[in-house]
């Protein structure tokens, strides 16, 4: 099973809110997960992103896959820096 951390929209017409959710990736953007991990809004000034960074981490520990628009939202978090340190700490 190819496990992906990426963004299921919610909110309605023209007023997106976004969950960032582990799922498996052969499922529907927007249909059934295994877990939510966080949430996302562009519409607020700046963006807002809240998210579990323990439990992103067990997940990609696990071997979850981030989708590019969640990778670089984890990036800026510097949540992606801590994964590689502690991925090649190990080493």
């Amino acid at each position: 099973m190819s496990v992906k951390i990426r963004l299921k929209r919610m909110g309605s017409k023209k007023n997106p809110f976004y969950r960032i959710v582990v799922a498996d990736s052969r499922r529907a953007r927007d249909g059934r997960f295994i877990t939510a991990v966080g949430t996302y809004n562009p519409l607020t000034t700046p963006k807002q992103v809240k998210f579990d960074e323990d439990a992103i981490l067990d997940w990609l520990n696990k071997g979850a896959q981030p989708s590019d628009t969640v990778r670089n939202m984890l990036q800026a978090a510097g949540v992606m820096q801590k994964f590689h340190e502690a991925k090649y700490a190990k080493k």
